[in-house]
C-alpha cells in the first residue's frame, strides 16, 4: 500500500504543475468553508468537478505533503481499497484528501463509510450525477453538493471577465426591472441578447473556454462517456442497448415535449414502456434529460403524459440539426431552475414552480391570455431586454446561481 501511496503522491505532484483556471464555480465558497468531515460533489461530466477539487486543495493552507488528490479511474487504483489507501496517507501525516470519480472504486459507499467512522481526516469526493448515493446509513455521514451546468451569469462572467451577482427567484419576480438595469451597468456594450443567443448554443460546459473550436465535438464526447461509461457501469446497461439510449435522445431532440405519449415514444424507440421508464430514469440521473411530471400527479395517480427535455440547450447543437425554438426556450428555463426549485407542468401556462408560481414561456409577443385569473402568474419572454410588471426576460432566469 505504501508503494501505491507514493505513486499517488507522484501523480498529484504532476497535477500541481498544471495551470488551474482562476474562475471558481458558484459552490466553491461554500465548499471551502464547510466544517463537514466528508463532502460529496456530484454532477454531470464536464461541469468542473475535478477542477473544483484541485482548487480546494490549492486554497488549503496545509503543506503539500499533508494533502492529496487521487482519481479512482486511474489504472493504478483499480481494485485498491480506498479505506486502506486513505489510512496509509493519514498515518503518514495526511490531513486532507480529494477523491475524484469515486464511483469507479470498488464498494465505494462502504469504503467511504469506514473512512468517516474510523479515520481522522477531511475528505472531499466527486461522483457522476448518475451515481446512487442513497443509503440512509451512509447519507447522514456526508454533506452533498450538486454542481450544475454553467449558468448564464457564470458564462457572462467568464466571457467578459466581470463579476455579476446571482438572485433568488423571488427577487427576480419582484424586482426584475431594477435587476436588469444593474446587469446592464456591468455590460460595456449593453447587448445582453447577443450573449444569450450564443449561450443557448455553446458554453454551458466550462470546457468551452479551454478550446472553443472543438466545443461541440467535446459535448459529443461527453455524451458518449456518460452513456458508455457512467450509465453502462452504474446501471449495468449492456453495450448493445446504448444505441437505444442514443436513439431516445435523438427523438427528444427533434420533438416537442408532449408530442409523444409514453406508449408512442416506446414504439418509436423500439422498446417496451417499462424499459422506456427505466431508461428515462437513467438519463435523468445522468443529466442528459430532465423528466417533469404534471402537477396533478402530486396528489394521485392521474393519467397524464410526462414532459421530457434534453438536460440543457447546448445538447441540441450536438444531437440534431432541426429543433423547435419553443422547446429550446423551455429547455433553457428548466435547466436553470430544476436544480434549485421544484417544477411541474400545468394545463394553464407551462410550469408551476415551488407549487406557487405559474410561468408561460414564449417570444416577445407572448400575452397573458393563457394565464387569465391565475394568481402569481408570469410571462417569461424571449427576445426582450427589459420586462414590465409580470412579463420578465427569459435570460434573467440564468442569474439564479
Amino acid at each position: 500500500m505504501r508503494e501505491i501511496l507514493e505513486n499517488a503522491k507522484r501523480l498529484y505532484s504532476l497535477k500541481l504543475h498544471q495551470s488551474l483556471p482562476k474562475y471558481k464555480r458558484y459552490i466553491f465558497e461554500d465548499l471551502i468553508k464547510l466544517p463537514a468531515k466528508l463532502t460529496a460533489i456530484y454532477g454531470s461530466r464536464g461541469v468542473g468537478k475535478t477542477t473544483s477539487l484541485l482548487q480546494i486543495l490549492e486554497a488549503s493552507s496545509l503543506n503539500v505533503s499533508d494533502k492529496l488528490y487521487i482519481s479512482c479511474d486511474h489504472a493504478s487504483l483499480q481494485g485498491v481499497s480506498l479505506f486502506e489507501l486513505v489510512d496509509e496517507f493519514r498515518k503518514r501525516g495526511g490531513e486532507l484528501i480529494c477523491i475524484d470519480e469515486v464511483h469507479e472504486a470498488t464498494n465505494f459507499e462502504q469504503e467511504l463509510k469506514s473512512i468517516y467512522d474510523f479515520l481522522d481526516i477531511k475528505v472531499y469526493f466527486s461522483g457522476s450525477s448518475a451515481i446512487a448515493l442513497r443509503s440512509p446509513d451512509f447519507a447522514r455521514r456526508y454533506s452533498m453538493y450538486h454542481l450544475n451546468f454553467l449558468s448564464f451569469r457564470e458564462y457572462l462572467e467568464l466571457t467578459l471577465e466581470i463579476e455579476l451577482p446571482s438572485y433568488k427567484l423571488e427577487d427576480i419576480l419582484q424586482n426584475h426591472e431594477n435587476i436588469v438595469h444593474d446587469i446592464f451597468m456591468k455590460l460595456s456594450d449593453k447587448k445582453i441578447l447577443k450573449y444569450y443567443d450564443a449561450f443557448v448554443k455553446i458554453g454551458i460546459y466550462p470546457f468551452y473556454f479551454e478550446d472553443k473550436s472543438r466545443y461541440i465535438d467535446r459535448v459529443n464526447e461527453t455524451i458518449n462517456k456518460i452513456l458508455h461509461i457512467d450509465i453502462s457501469k452504474i446501471y449495468a446497461v449492456q453495450p448493445d442497448k446504448i444505441d437505444t439510449l442514443k436513439k431516445l435522445l435523438s427523438v427528444l431532440c427533434v420533438s416537442k415535449p408532449l408530442e409523444f405519449s409514453m406508449e408512442n415514444l416506446a414504439k418509436t424507440v423500439g422498446i417496451t414502456k417499462a424499459t422506456l421508464y427505466k431508461y428515462i430514469e437513467y438519463l435523468h440521473k445522468a443529466k442528459l434529460i430532465t423528466h417533469i411530471t404534471h402537477e396533478a400527479k402530486r396528489f394521485e395517480n392521474i393519467r397524464k403524459s410526462d414532459k421530457l427535455y434534453l438536460a440543457n440547450s447546448n445538447l441540441f447543437e450536438a444531437l440534431c440539426q432541426n429543433s423547435e425554438k419553443g422547446t429550446i426556450r423551455e429547455t433553457f428555463f428548466v435547466s436553470m431552475l430544476e436544480d434549485i426549485y421544484t417544477l411541474h407542468y400545468v394545463d394553464q401556462g407551462d410550469f408551476l414552480v415551488n407549487e406557487r408560481y405559474t410561468f408561460e414561456i414564449g417570444g416577445k409577443a407572448k400575452s397573458f391570455k393563457l394565464l387569465k385569473n391565475i394568481e402569481n402568474s408570469y410571462v417569461v419572454a424571449d427576445d426582450i431586454e427589459v420586462g414590465f410588471g409580470n412579463k420578465i426576460p427569459l435570460y434573467l432566469f440564468g442569474f439564479l446561481y
